[in-house]
């Protein structure tokens, strides 16, 4: 019998108990032998919880029972989960985590402690619930060099952007919503203003190139200034918005960041909806794969952490090394080269066309001018903008497009 232990009994690691418990005898049939959560730590006391038996109040517990081989780690936060994380690597217990927070800022440091005691840090479960990424990434795609990332990486945001498509709801309509349906916090900060999505999208550059990003160089905007004329203008011109992490390796840099984009009906980015995620990777070899479903939950991420542990008691989980990216790592935003999407007051199209001379207008309607840009640099487009500024323009949206 294999025992393992799970630090955090939210939801999460009830999800995952609750799991082991159910799927017990699937999970004897085809790793051949039974696995059972020995301890389950916490703060609280739980009487009424059916796991009430294998509440520990103390780290230590875990860490002195050498038949505890694997941990996981659905704790949340970076502290205590960094110390106990660390603790339990160092004790010669493999450890797979749910914490997207942790990873994106220690990842590095604990996959190089874990490679030192020959043990395992896995956190599929990290970036998108229960779809399976970083493991194909290191594995079925090694082979390849990725030069792209583009996913759909929050369900909140994207559950949001959905309902402000299909129902015309205003931004502050569909997150009341969110919340109404337990969707979005009662602090929606971290989903709403890529916070969460940039987390993630750190990881799965790593996951991809080997260097890890620092978050605080990653150019990272929310949903909160997209407006309903914006929805409704995308769609007249074939186009989708979506919270989209990227990674976009060009010749000229490394980009990571995490913004709204107008994404084209014919990706199939466009067509993932409500609480779903999706991350589309594209490969010099292998094309565009994309992998698709719920990014977040109790069950889903559950499945996920299942799926490493079970990896682990196996045998053949692969090992990650990351290095930690420097002061130029990713390449200054600046230089990161798209099409913009513009709402502009003030000016007419022919002020506009002074500029960009190959401009696609959409919409001129009332005092509001609404254009795509050619391909330029945000650099470019920051100087453009101040060209228009003393003739009387004022920017009301700003989107990318995702071509």
């Amino acid at each position: 019998m294999k025992q393992i232990a799970i630090l955090g009994l939210g939801v999460v690691g009830r999800g995952t108990a609750d799991l082991f418990a159910e799927n017990a005898a699937g999970i004897a049939k085809r790793l051949g032998e039974d696995v059972r959560v020995k301890y389950a730590l916490d703060i609280r006391e739980m009487p009424d919880s059916p796991y009430a038996s294998l509440i520990v109040h103390s780290i230590d517990v875990i860490l002195g029972d050498p038949e505890v081989t694997v941990v996981a780690e659905v704790m949340g936060g970076l502290h205590p989960a960094y110390e106990y994380t660390k603790a339990c690597l160092t004790a010669g217990k493999s450890v797979v985590s749910s914490n997207k927070e942790l990873v994106a800022t220690y990842g590095a440091e604990l996959l190089a402690l874990a490679a030192e005691r020959g043990v395992y840090y896995l956190f599929e479960a990290s970036t998108g619930g229960a779809i399976p990424v970083i493991s194909p990434l290191v594995t079925d795609l090694a082979a390849n060099e990725v030069t792209g990332i583009a996913g759909i990486l929050n369900g909140t945001t994207n559950y949001i952007l959905t309902r402000m498509f299909r129902a015309g709801a205003t931004f502050e309509g569909a997150l009341t919503e969110a919340q109404q349906k337990g969707y979005a916090e009662r602090n929606p900060a971290a989903d709403i203003e890529g916070i969460d999505a940039c987390r993630k999208i750190c990881i799965l550059a790593a996951g991809a190139t080997g260097i890890l990003p620092d978050a605080a160089r990653v150019h990272t905007e929310g949903i909160t200034a997209i407006r309903q004329h914006d929805v409704q203008t995308a769609e007249a011109n074939g186009y989708t918005v979506k919270l989209l992490g990227r990674l976009d390796i060009r010749p000229w840099g490394t980009f990571v960041l995490v913004a709204p984009f107008l994404v084209p009906v014919t990706s199939p980015l466009s067509g993932v909806e409500d609480v779903f995620n999706a991350v589309l990777v594209r490969c010099n070899y292998a094309g565009d794969i994309m992998f698709y479903g719920r990014g977040a939950g109790s069950h889903p991420t559950a499945s996920a952490v299942a799926a490493d542990i079970l990896s682990v008691l196996r045998g053949d989980a692969k090992r990650q090394t990351w290095t930690v990216g420097g002061a130029d790592y990713p390449t200054d935003f600046r230089l990161f080269r798209a099409r913009h999407y513009l709402a502009l007051t003030g000016i007419d199209r022919n002020a506009a066309r002074v500029v960009w001379s190959d401009a696609e207008i959409l919409e001129a309607a009332g005092d509001e001018l609404t254009l795509l840009t050619p391909e330029i640099s945000e650099q470019e487009l920051t100087d453009d903008i101040a060209r228009l500024i003393p003739l009387g323009a004022h920017v009301q949206a700003h989107l990318r497009v995702c071509d």
